[in-house]
């Protein structure tokens, strides 16, 4: 009954976070849920419960659920008027910091209210017109609502729309699309957006997968590959892959699978594709589980075939190495997904193992496990193929990968595992996980896993550790006693150190498991005493995991001797006996041992051995605290704190092993520790180990406060008083930081105290006089560095008595203790509901004292510091002044500590109304700006603080909620505690004036100072300097990690469980410690503050801008108080040259909080821009790289505000109160708006301003000036001013090339932002929405039905008529949609500017004269300053493409005459490689500018530019500027219609080659102008033929750079006829699914290219009988090859590669060998053989490689030339490893033959060749394949040893003298080759196996066989023999001792001497 009571508990329970990386999403599918439950589920807040109980473990009352939904609704109505208003910035973003507050808080909203949210951030995220930084925040918030998929459920709860998403993408990956470029409006964060995708997803409605594939697919086109990477990026971040609700057939997943792999199947060769396509599907398995809708098979819901092509690209995707082969993924495809980039997801935190452990995981179900072939049986394949590579001897590339793919795969069963038990993952019954099939994945990874936890990378191990964990918890049976046996010897030091280590950790990963495994947990003393050597000064690693694992096993189990007062055990014989006897069986099993605990041992007998084993634990503990103290005593000295170095790690990690170490033990082990303790505290000073050990005291204190305190504090104390009194100890100050000698013993003594007092609870008061009296005395008494101690132990002292925390460590409840610690206890797992937890609530007595010691010790701190500084004390500043410095400094500290150590009984209200000054009217109004309301009254302008003080940090959260309050107002404590903080703040104040006044230098006291301040202001209600919260957050996620389990829910031990709880109540004390009002003492301090951040000393600057930073987050108002003196030191900074001053200013403006307060308030903006650009010309290094870092937080300055955001309206009044809000709404955004206008007006004068400053200055000023005014002066209703205009127009011919360069990109930036504004109709709404209108721009129906229509189409492109021009690439490459956009051949009207564009665009005209253009032109003609910029410039050509159009228009002064002579001007004679840069951009954008202008000012421009650009293409290209002419190309074909540019594509097309010309340059550029042309035009490149036709005649060409530019071209050519047009996406999708599950094989040759092929070969072969052999000179054969090769390769390492397939077997394999058989030609023979190693790495479909294998085995066995036998060997094991689940069997046996039969080639580099293609194919088979091969191979080469054997010599013959001369005979040499083949192939068998250890159990046989039969053999076989023995025992060096068991005796003898010499010998 209780076990169902606790599996019900445990399906209940439910836990909030799996494990910290977040990509816990990726991980289980929702459950899903029918439509009808939906009514009464949206009320629920969750639809699953909590498993912790946060709120009911507290110590105090907690508020109730209806205040928390009260508050809740509040902060929803305020963020509906803010959003209403348009006020996102504070006002939006303040509440939604809010609502993240009260989620963090772990309250849940209802379901409906999460709904609404999510779809409202959703719309917020994706707003067009929103700031982006806003935008930014709200999609963070959307993600925290959407966070984990138990939160809404898809389909059923909230649906989203994938539109707006896809909008902003398509903004970023298809800009041709989205009609202009804005340079002004700044995009999103592309991140973020694809974050958001990865959230947003999961709620994509199935139903709109139809209307998805209509709006994306037709996009995708390889004639310009970019669009085929943007499409299938596309579908990765937005494809719905949840089942849909209604089971509709439309969207089932194999309706549109087949197009999917049709898709992918159409990029061949690139890394990219595989990588998305498979996280695309892997997902969708994840996705599909649940769903009864989806068939489901062995295979998970792909097919058969499906699976075996992803297996396939999971093996390219590991990149293993194999033989000789190159990469499977070629560069060149993936280089050419341009904008796709932006797609893709981070592979680190999406890594490709990650997506296949999902699929596979995802695929699993009990049919597996009967089938022939399914994912299980694929997976174990994969896992034989490459399980040599998991080996540590053989790390590289591909190491991490396969490691972290074993991770995954283990980590999702776990999880999935988990989840199905749990009934939390709801799916049909017969897919759920067996037992079965649990123990098959747990053998398939086990072996590879053992291999990994030795890994040398520390990556791979971490994985494989954790990998071990989680197949332990699946089957222990399996796996511990695997480990055991590895484990046992290097513990006991039998085998290297490094296994030692790997042993440590793995017992740590383990010992979860096996402290609960029945007869396993027997093991863990014996273990634990194993370890106890690991405890190592020598080796702090290994001392660090010896820790750790003690801690894991103090965590699981109690150490109670379990043998008292029993009688049928006593002593621990039993169990030593028992551990031996199985150690020896380990032993002598080997590897293989199976310990079945679970039937072979009694559940009684166990339990006695366990009793048994448990008396050792006296024993353990004093040794282990033995080894400690040595440990201590040999510590090294910390280097640095927070260093990272080992030696502090092991201080850290000794505290956190000893808290459970010492929770565990039994009292009297507790006693006998503690005393232990006590004598070597006092007994010993180890200074470098004074903080471990003072950790180690404070965890004996916190697990038994009262024995512990009783036993050490007297003992501290009088060693105190004894060093102070007797030793004269701290009796001096000190210089430096090392603490003396002298004064060692008194601070080892007084560290162990104040850790003795910290977080004890109320026993502290026992020894309460004791206590205070010492405080005193040290005080008194202490000088120097020690006082820094004295002073912490007050402060420790303060917070044990002020605090609320819980004091509880135990491992059990109470009432496991009284009724008895039993062996069932061990490894027990308590329920996170049911814990009694007890905690420290401080009572009347400690808060009593507490006041006590804070009034005593405060005052004597106020009285001496008022002292020091009005010279009244004995201490004068007199002579050095060190000491006063010194006593000033001790008092400072103090004064800190006392502030933070009571800070838990300040609170925020009584603090910020303690000075009487403060009246009550000035309260209200900061509490009204608080929340960003300004009176009405005032105007926002005048009144003294306008609404931009309340900054999104100030806004006072209104929202409180009970966290444990100490003290009340009205008591007296409580008001004399404020006082005397009022106090501290005075004094502090007094000693800043007097230190800034006479003792500026005095940089230590200043530090303290400041420090002190930081706590002042900081410190109320929560100790924040301390950053308590994230200590203890990241502390607790340390420790929980190792019990972290996919799937399960807060499984932790006792004590974590308890720290839970600690953390929620911190988190809420945190959450009410917010910021607060401003008294006037606080004013006086902040600046007190901002004056000394801009002090001449860098140290004093640096601590008060850092204390400033931080009291500005804590009060309200005070950043509006410190930017005016900062401001104005700044200006005098600039004024008088003073470095220091403006280092400060604009490090507190600008490099914190301030920035964003001045950059809202345009009262001091300006000011702050005038003071920067002034500091800017400051002639220090230092000035100017704070200046250039400060520039982009002031170019932020200008940026527009929001003029107006698009949201839907529906969204917004979902959250809407039930109160009518609208006066509020409307009041708000009269606020809004006026604040935005007068920014406006300040910002366009300040423009103006900048101006005139610009023209004026130096360069440097000016570039500085330039850029900010760019931002400040450019904007949609007044475009720009006139002088703004004018100073760009001259800046671009600056004589300063930067200048320059900004000037000229920032009137693009004038030009775009005209034409965008005429394009919008001069809307803004449209220009923000991307509603754009261009005039040429029709949408043309398509003729989808008519079967002629895509010939039609095409045929269109090869004439030069045309009534539009078609610039887009994609219409009907893939599919045709309906319409498609093209644009008017002769438009009618051009862009309609209204009155404001137009008067611009005049006023800029004017500026351009003759000699305007004139000077540009020369600039352009200057040679580059640095090389990189000697380059065709885009920026350059369209700069003069907006030019030329005012030309056009006839605006502009100068008229295209005047362009002509200039542009002859600029030619001259054009031998100078400048001029024709220059030209080229010129022509190009004279060209560019006319495109959508009418045919005759068209025909114009180009009856004078074409016959120029002719002439240069004709004769004026040379090496040196080809590059800029091709890019001159690009500029005008690239993206458009090739009939725009007709003249030029035509007489490019018209080349022929010219074999009588020598001039080869002249050709190939020409050839490479018509390439690059193709390339851009593509599909629609329809002049092709008569090209071709040339090439083909011209293979043979003598030049090599034409030979080069024709293969490329001739690639390229045939590459770009490809395209599919079908007519519509739903008959794309059908055709697919009708041809095969894999869709319909795409590139299949057309019968003209075959032929082309067939003759082009054909030709070769006659050519190659023609050559004379040993020709050295070129023959027709050699040049044509070379051509024939360049182009093969180009088209082979492209994704069209497939097409060539069918060639390889007859047409191509043996041309290539015969080419790589032309020694004379070097350059032939290697583009051969590269050629011919690119063919095992194109992917065939199941079957196509049928003839390939079939022509590879004939020419192996049949081939007349050995150099081709021994090539195709190359090729046969590559094609066997990347098919192998493509492969029939018929064929991996005929490879198999066919090797086997070359192992007897009469060359002797064959048969060496064929035994290493051999082994490694037995490697990589699978194990049924392998075994049966083996044993073949094995019975075969055996039995041709045993049949051949060597003639023996006749007896009593002496043999003849060998003179060298006697030739064997053919039958003598025939025996021998025989033996030699059996000889190699016996040694591949046994080379497959290099790092099996113990080796196969057939291995000894073969050596055996070797050693006897051939290791006699003269010549090659003898050495063979020799060689195959040594290096089996190379290989074997570290685990010789085991592998040496699996030989008989006999075998032994008989390899003794062979293999290794004999220790008598």
């Amino acid at each position: 009954m209780d076990g169902a009571r606790e599996r019900l508990a445990e399906v209940i329970a439910s836990l909030e976070r799996r494990d910290g990386t977040n990509n816990s999403r990726a991980t289980s599918p929702g459950a899903g849920g029918s439509r009808d439950e939906n009514a009464s589920n949206l009320s629920r807040s969750r639809n699953r419960p909590r498993t912790y109980p946060y709120f009911r473990y507290l110590p105090y009352q907690v508020e109730d659920e209806a205040q928390r939904q009260k508050n809740f609704q509040e902060i929803v109505s305020h963020l509906y008027v803010a959003v209403k208003a348009g006020d996102f910035c504070p006002g939006a973003l303040h509440w939604t910091r809010e609502i993240r507050n009260w989620l963090g808080l772990k309250f849940d909203p209802t379901k409906e209210q999460r709904v609404r949210l999510a779809r409202l951030y959703y719309e917020l995220a994706l707003a067009p017109g929103l700031d982006v930084s806003a935008a930014e925040r709200f999609s963070s918030t959307f993600m925290v609502l959407t966070k984990r998929k138990h939160y809404l459920r898809q389909g059923v709860d909230l649906t989203l729309d994938w539109r707006p998403l896809y909008r902003e993408l398509k903004a970023f990956v298809l800009p041709s699309e989205a009609g202009m470029v804005h340079t002004t409006n700044v995009k999103r964060n592309i991140r973020t957006l694809t974050k958001m995708c990865t959230f947003a997803q999961l709620y994509f409605d199935p139903e709109t997968i139809p209307d998805m594939l209509q709006e994306i697919l037709p996009y995708f086109s390889t004639s310009f590959a970019e669009g085929a990477f943007v499409v299938v990026g596309l579908f990765n971040l937005l494809f719905p892959t949840a089942p849909s609700p209604s089971g509709d057939g439309r969207v089932l997943p194999q309706r549109y699978l087949p197009a999917m792999f049709h898709l992918w199947s159409l990029m061949n060769r690139s890394r990219v594709f595989d990588t998305t396509f498979l996280d695309l599907f892997s997902r969708l398995a994840r996705d599909s589980l649940v769903s009864a809708d989806i068939s489901f098979c062995e295979c998970g819901i792909y097919t058969q075939e499906q699976t075996s092509l992803m297996f396939t690209a999971i093996l390219r995707m590991l990149d293993i190495p194999v033989g000789q082969a190159t990469s499977p993924y070629s560069g060149s495809v993936d280089t050419s997904a341009g904008l796709a980039v932006l797609l893709e997801r981070d592979p680190k935190k999406h890594p490709i193992a990650h997506h296949v452990a999902r699929w596979i995981v995802m695929s699993l179900s009990p049919a597996c496990l009967d089938a022939q072939t399914s994912v299980l049986t694929r997976l174990e394949g994969l896992m034989q193929a490459v399980e040599t590579f998991f080996h540590p001897s053989n790390s590289g590339g591909w190491t991490k990968t396969l490691h972290q793919l074993v991770f995954y795969l283990a980590d999702f069963f776990v999880m999935r595992w988990n989840r199905e038990q749990s009934g939390e993952m709801e799916m049909p019954e017969e897919r759920k996980l067996n037992s079965p099939l649990k123990r098959r994945f747990v053998l398939c990874l086990r072996e590879v896993v053992f291999m990994g936890i030795y890994s040398k990378s520390g990556t791979a191990m971490n994985f494989a550790l954790s990998t071990l964990a989680s197949l332990a918890y699946l089957e222990p049976d399996l796996i511990l006693p695997g480990a055991l046996q590895r484990i046992y010897p290097s513990m006991q030091g039998l085998v290297e150190v490094h296994r030692t280590t790997s042993s440590l950790r793995a017992l740590q990963v383990l010992s979860r498991t096996m402290v609960q495994a029945k007869g396993f947990r027997c093991h863990v003393t014996t273990m634990l005493g194993l370890a106890l050597p690991g405890v190592d000064a020598n080796d702090l690693e290994k001392t660090l995991y010896t820790l750790s694992y003690i801690q894991a096993v103090c965590y699981s189990i109690p150490l109670y001797d379990l043998t008292e007062g029993r009688e049928d055990v006593s002593g621990s014989v039993l169990a030593s006996q028992w551990i031996s006897s199985e150690v020896e069986r380990m032993d002598q099993e080997g590897i293989n041992v199976k310990l079945d605990y679970e039937n072979g041992l009694a559940e009684k007998d166990e339990e006695l051995i366990l009793r048994s084993s448990t008396s050792n634990f006296a024993e353990f503990v004093s040794a282990f605290l033995g080894k400690v103290f040595t440990l201590l005593e040999n510590l090294p000295d910390a280097a640095r704190v927070r260093s990272g170095s080992p030696e502090e790690n092991v201080v850290n990690a000794l505290p956190a092993a000893f808290t459970p170490l010492l929770a565990a033990l039994s009292p009297e082990l507790y006693n006998m520790a503690l005393n232990k303790f006590a004598d070597f505290v006092s007994n010993h000073v180890i200074h470098q180990a004074r903080d471990a050990m003072a950790f180690i005291c404070s965890a004996m204190c916190k697990i038994n406060p009262r024995r512990a305190l009783k036993r050490l504090i007297p003992v501290l104390i009088q060693s105190i008083r004894t060093e102070i009194d007797d030793n004269g100890a701290a009796s001096t100050r000190n210089t430096g930081t090392d603490v003396l000698p002298r004064d060692r013993g008194l601070v080892w003594s007084v560290s162990m105290l104040s850790m003795c007092v910290v977080h004890v609870g109320d026993a502290i008061l026992e020894h309460k006089s004791q206590l205070f009296d010492i405080a005193q005395y040290m005080q008194q008494k202490c000088k120097g560095i020690p006082t820094v101690h004295v002073s912490n132990f007050v402060h420790h002292l303060l917070l044990n008595l002020t605090g609320t925390y819980t004091v509880d460590f135990a491992q059990y409840e109470k009432d496991v203790y009284t009724r008895g610690i039993e062996p069932s206890d061990w490894g027990m797992i308590p329920d996170p509901q049911k814990l009694e937890i007890a905690w420290h609530v401080p009572n009347r007595e400690e808060i009593q004292f507490a006041v006590e010691l804070f009034r005593s010790q405060g005052q004597s701190a106020v009285q001496q510091l008022t002292a020091l500084t009005d010279g009244t004390s004995p201490i004068k500043r007199e002579g050095t002044g060190k000491e006063w410095s010194d006593e000033l400094s001790r008092n400072l500290v103090l004064i800190r500590l006392l502030l933070s150590g009571v800070s838990v009984l300040f609170e925020s209200e009584a603090v910020s109304s303690e000075s009487a000054s403060f009246s009550n009217e000035d309260m209200e109004m900061d509490m009204r700006l608080a929340n960003g309301h300004v009176p009405e009254e005032q105007d926002a302008e005048s009144s003294t603080m306008p609404i931009e003080e309340a900054d999104e940090n100030e806004i006072k959260p209104t929202y409180q909620y009970p966290a444990g309050r100490v003290l009340t107002h009205a008591d007296p404590l409580h008001q004399e505690v404020h006082q005397l903080r009022e106090q501290a703040g005075q004094v502090l104040h007094t000693t800043h004036d007097f230190l800034t006044e006479k003792q500026e230098d005095d940089v230590a006291c200043f530090g303290h100072l400041y420090n002190a301040y930081r706590s002042w202001f900081i410190d109320v209600g929560i100790e924040r300097s301390a950053h308590v919260l994230d200590r203890v957050t990241r502390l607790l996620a340390a420790d929980i990690h190792p019990y972290k389990l996919s799937g399960r829910r807060k499984q932790y031990p006792r004590p974590l469980l308890l720290r839970r709880a600690n953390v929620y109540h911190l988190q809420r004390v945190r959450h009410n410690s917010y910021p607060r009002p401003k008294t006037e003492l606080a004013k006086t301090l902040l600046l007190d503050l901002a004056q000394s951040s801009v002090s001449s000393y860098t140290e004093v600057r640096r601590n008060a801008q850092s204390a400033g930073e931080a009291a500005l987050k804590a009060i309200i108002g005070g950043r509006p108080l410190v930017i005016p003196p900062l401001l104005q030191a700044l200006e005098k900074g600039v004024s008088q040259n003073d470095f220091s001053l403006i280092k400060g200013g604009i490090y507190s403006l600008l490099f914190g909080s301030l920035a964003k307060t001045i950059s809202r308030d345009w009262r001091y903006a300006p000011r702050v821009v005038r003071a920067y650009i002034s500091a800017s010309t400051a002639d220090k290094p230092s000035v100017q790289k704070l200046c250039s870092t400060a520039m982009l937080q002031i170019m932020e300055f200008g940026r527009p505000l929001e003029r107006m955001v698009i949201l839907d309206e529906e969204v917004v009044q979902a959250i809407a109160p039930t109160e009518d809000v609208l006066e509020k709404i409307d009041k708000k955004r009269a606020e809004v708006t006026k604040k935005r206008s007068n920014a406006e007006t300040k910002m366009t004068a300040l423009s103006d301003e900048l101006v005139d400053l610009a023209k004026a200055s130096h360069w440097k000023k000016a570039s500085r000036t330039a850029a900010i005014v760019v931002i400040l002066g450019l904007r949609f209703e007044s475009i720009a001013s006139e002088k703004m205009v004018d100073m760009l127009v001259q800046g671009a011919i600056d004589s300063h090339p930067g200048l320059r360069g900004l000037y000229g990109g920032a009137l693009v930036a004038l030009f775009s932002l005209i034409d965008s504004r005429a394009t919008a109709k001069h809307k803004y709404e449209n220009y923000i929405a991307d509603k754009l209108y261009l005039p040429a721009k029709v949408y043309l129906q398509t003729k989808q039905d008519d079967p002629s229509w895509t010939d039609q189409y095409l045929a269109s492109f090869a004439s030069p008529e045309a009534e539009y021009y078609i610039d887009h690439d994609h219409p009907g490459w893939l599919v045709w949609d309906k319409t498609m956009p093209a644009y008017q051949a002769n438009p009618k009207k051009d862009i309609e500017y209204d009155h404001l564009e137009q008067q611009t665009l005049n006023h800029i005209g004017q500026t351009l004269t003759r000699e305007w253009f004139s000077a540009i032109f020369d600039y352009f003609k200057q040679e580059p300053r640095d090389a990189g910029a000697d380059r065709f410039r885009m920026s350059n050509a369209i700069l003069l493409v907006y030019a030329f159009e005012l030309i056009h228009s006839g605006a502009a002064a100068a008229t295209f005459a005047d362009i002509k002579t200039e542009t002859a001007r600029v030619f001259g004679d054009g031998t100078d490689k400048h001029q024709h840069r220059a030209t080229a951009e010129i022509l190009g954008a004279l060209l560019t500018s006319t495109a959508d202008k009418p045919v005759g000012l068209r025909n114009e421009v180009w009856e004078y530019a074409f016959p120029v650009v002719q002439q240069v293409f004709a004769d004026g290209l040379t090496p040196e500027n080809s590059s800029y002419w091709n890019n001159f190309l690009h500029l005008i074909i690239q993206g458009k219609d090739p009939r725009r540019s007709w003249p030029i594509v035509e007489s490019l097309a018209l080349f022929r080659l010219d074999m009588s010309s020598n001039a080869a340059f002249k050709e190939s550029s020409k050839i490479q102008l018509l390439q690059q042309c193709i390339i851009d035009i593509g599909w629609r490149f329809q002049l092709d033929q008569p090209v071709i036709q040339d090439f083909l005649a011209h293979l043979d060409h003598p030049y090599k750079g034409v030979r080069e530019a024709m293969g490329v071209t001739l690639a390229v050519l045939y590459r770009t006829r490809y395209h599919e047009s079908y007519k519509d996406v739903e008959t794309f999708v059908d055709s697919q699914r009708a041809a095969s599950s894999i869709g319909v094989a795409p590139y299949t040759p057309s019968q003209d290219f075959s032929r082309t092929m067939h003759s082009v070969f054909d030709r070769l072969e006659k050519w190659r009988q023609e050559r004379t052999p040993g020709q050295q000179t070129p023959s027709s054969y050699t040049s044509g090859g070379k051509t024939v090769l360049l182009w093969l390769d180009s088209a082979l390492s492209s994704f069209e590669c497939t097409e060539l397939l069918q060639f390889f077997p007859n047409v191509f394999l043996e041309q290539l060998l015969h080419m790589m058989d032309v020694k004379e030609d070097q350059e032939l023979q290697g583009l051969a053989y590269h050629v011919f190693r690119h063919i095992p790495n194109i992917p065939h479909r199941l079957g196509e490689d049928t003839e390939l294998i079939t022509s590879l085995i004939r020419i192996g066995t049949q081939s007349a030339l050995w150099h081709q036998r021994l090539r195709v060997l190359i090729n046969m094991q590559v094609i066997f490893f990347r098919r192998l689940f493509l492969l029939p069997r018929e064929q991996q046996q005929d490879l198999y033959d066919c090797v086997a039969t070359m192992l007897e080639d009469s060359q002797l580099e064959v048969r060496l060749g064929a035994a290493s293609t051999l082994s490694g194919m037995i490697r990589c088979s699978p194990l049924a394949m392998r075994t049966v091969m083996i044993e073949e191979l094995n019975k075969k080469f055996t039995k041709m040893l045993i049949d051949s054997p060597l003639p023996k010599k006749a007896k009593g013959t002496v043999s003849a003298p060998n003179t060298g001369t006697n030739t064997p005979t053919p039958e003598h040499s025939k025996l021998v080759l025989t033996r030699h083949a059996a000889v190699l192939g016996l040694g591949s068998l046994v080379q497959a196996f290099p790092y099996s250890s113990p080796p196969p159990s057939w291995i000894p046989g073969v050596l055996t066989t070797l050693a006897n039969k051939a290791n006699n053999d003269p010549g090659m076989v003898g050495k063979s023999v020799k060689s195959i023995l040594s290096d089996f025992k190379k290989t074997r060096q570290d685990t010789w001792q085991t592998d040496l068991k699996a030989f008989t005796q006999e075998q032994a003898e008989d390899l003794d001497g062979v293999l290794w010499r004999s220790y008598f010998v």
